[in-house]
């Protein structure tokens, strides 16, 4: 499915776009890898890492807001990772006309550019708080899955095959709450802000959503969401992990924010079966024929089901957690 093919990465030069490219070079051989991004200072950045004398690498500079760029973009293109967004809830709710273009319209205009050059197949990374949404990052999100989900129905005789992923908090990603942890005990801080103390996360190391994403990639019929089996954590572990001796300052939940998240909600539990270490979200519309073939035969979890990170079985703390904050940061 990756060798030998053209990959197109959205957001490519973000935490998991570098990732992933290092990952594709390690294990794969593709034609090409295209990394698409506003930001050139990240280009250059990356270019130093993944030089394009030395691998099949094209730094192309542009913003999914602009469909024409897109199209050019997309232009013999065979595969496309979708994982550029808007990303920070406080900023996307002081700013919501920005999210709206680029996490909704954006998605738009990538949807129709793959249609428009023949894609074979689009994977878009989504997020657990697209589930119930409380703020306008999660709502953003939420109609990007509909969008790309819907976008089945306009493939017609083309081969296009629109997959979506999502997942929780990636340990170690730009500007995750352990870095900032990391940051206070550099000041010497003695008391870190909680917003409280029945908090949970998702949490998943940055070479699980790459993987998750490969998975989506080499598997996915069209329209279905893939959802990793991956463990919680409480927010108060994570600062006696960090520093035993901290204390905590409840600050209270901030606007827009949850107590846990949810990645499979009871009413998708309904059309989501278990594959191992997958969920999968099957569609509710199917517009092409043996879509969903392949788990026509699975059993469906049930409305009872519901998947969120204080009803996980598994969970991560004490030494665990500490093993992966060093292998992501170094010793603390």
């Amino acid at each position: 499915m990756i060798n030998g093919k053209t990959i197109l990465i959205t957001g490519g030069t973000g935490t998991f776009g570098q990732k992933f490219t290092e990952y594709i070079f390690a294990n794969y051989k593709p034609k090409k890898v295209i990394i698409f991004s506003r930001d050139e200072f990240k280009h250059y950045k990356m270019s130093q890492t993944f030089p394009e004398g030395k691998y099949p690498i094209r730094y192309f500079i542009g913003d999914i807001r602009d469909k024409g760029r897109l199209l050019r973009a997309f232009e013999g293109v065979d595969l496309v990772v979708h994982a550029a967004a808007m990303k920070h809830v406080p900023a996307c709710e002081y700013n919501p006309f920005e999210a709206v273009r680029t996490n909704i319209i954006g998605a738009q205009n990538i949807a129709e550019a793959a249609l428009d050059k023949n894609v074979e197949k689009v994977v878009i990374l989504s997020t657990d708080k697209a589930v119930s949404p409380v703020n306008l990052y999660g709502a953003t999100k939420l109609s990007m899955e509909k969008i790309f989900i819907a976008s089945e129905s306009l493939v017609g005789n083309k081969n296009t095959i629109f997959s979506l992923v999502r997942y929780g908090n990636v340990v170690g990603s730009r500007g995750s709450v352990i870095q900032f942890f990391l940051e206070l005990k550099k000041k010497g801080v003695k008391e870190y802000p909680i917003t409280d103390d029945r908090m949970t996360r998702f949490w998943i190391s940055i070479e699980e959503g790459v993987k998750l994403v490969i998975h989506a990639l080499e598997n996915g019929q069209g329209g279905e969401i893939f959802i990793p089996k991956i463990p919680s954590m409480k927010m108060t572990d994570l600062v006696k992990v960090i520093d035993p001796e901290a204390g905590i300052k409840h600050i209270g939940i901030r606007p827009g924010e949850k107590l846990h998240e949810t990645l499979v909600s009871n009413e998708e539990a309904r059309h989501t079966v278990d594959i191992g270490k997958y969920y999968v979200i099957l569609p509710e519309f199917v517009f092409r024929k043996d879509q969903t073939a392949k788990y026509d035969k699975m059993n469906k979890l049930g409305y009872e089901f519901s998947y969120s990170s204080d009803n996980n079985d598994e969970w991560i703390d004490g030494e665990d957690l500490k093993k992966l904050i060093t292998q992501k940061f170094g010793e603390f």
